[in-house]
């Protein structure tokens, strides 16, 4: 599938779309209009370079590397994966300038380490993406990194204009565990009910944003760091081993109806 051409829709990323998605969709048996779909770990393997991105940064703010706060803000930075970097640090270090400084020095980190390579797809994502848009289902890749290291990311896998839209935690107000980047891109993409979206991710964090979204599929993936137990814990309505694995998930929902 070839991409549209993208068109800028404030610091969001978005592709035109056909004025008949919905329908297509609908010739489909699809239910689904929209799909939210999480980058790393779930579309995006990173091989560890965000770990690496704030390892450097934690040094560089003046946590000794090694000692025993220095772990445990690792530790803690890795257990809310999907949450905005920029939430995390403000929960890491009480000083809000010295949050902000650190926000700014990871994103920095992870752009010069995206442009050292390691960014890589999921295998299948880029065709999960491709079978949804056919399918007339309109898709959006959600983070909860800044805007630049996003678009970094995309830009590294020549993903820009692949989705109907990209969104962060800055174009929606808040990030997840909050509805909001979900909701952002209903209106965004013009979809009339909530209950035709789906949501997938790797993390707890997405399958809450899901659900406090009401969408009614809030799917996790086995590819990040979640284990199935502490997916199905946090309410997801289905864990599959891959996005691969998603098209074949809305089939099976499409011929409950």
């Amino acid at each position: 599938m070839t991409p549209d051409s993208a068109i800028s829709t404030g610091s969001a990323v978005r592709t035109a779309v056909s004025p008949g998605a919905d329908t297509d969709a609908a010739e489909h048996g699809l239910p689904v209009r929209l799909a939210v779909l999480a980058m790393v770990g779930t579309t995006v393997y990173d091989g560890g370079l965000m770990d690496r991105a704030m390892s450097r940064t934690l040094a560089e703010q003046g946590v000794a590397a090694g000692s025993a706060r220095f772990e445990g803000m690792l530790h803690y930075a890795r257990e809310r994966s999907g949450i905005s970097r920029m939430t995390v640090f403000g929960e890491l270090f009480d000083d809000p300038q010295a949050a902000a400084s650190a926000n700014k020095r990871f994103e920095l980190n992870c752009d010069e380490l995206i442009a050292d390579g390691g960014v890589r797809a999921v295998p299948g994502a880029e065709d999960t993406i491709g079978w949804l848009r056919d399918a007339g289902i309109k898709v959006c890749l959600a983070t909860g990194f800044g805007r630049h290291t996003q678009n970094m990311v995309l830009e590294s896998l020549g993903w820009m204009g692949l989705a109907d839209l990209s969104l962060c935690p800055a174009d929606a107000g808040r990030g997840r565990p909050f509805p909001d980047m979900v909701l952002t891109a209903v209106l965004a993409l013009d979809i009339d009910d909530v209950r035709k979206v789906a949501v997938v991710g790797d993390s707890a964090a997405d399958i809450h944003s899901g659900l406090r979204a009401g969408a009614p599929v809030a799917a996790g993936v086995l590819t990040g760091s979640s284990s199935e137990a502490s997916l199905r814990n946090a309410g997801a309505t289905d864990v599959l081993p891959s996005i691969k694995d998603f098209p074949a998930l809305l089939e099976r929902r499409a011929s409950r109806y």
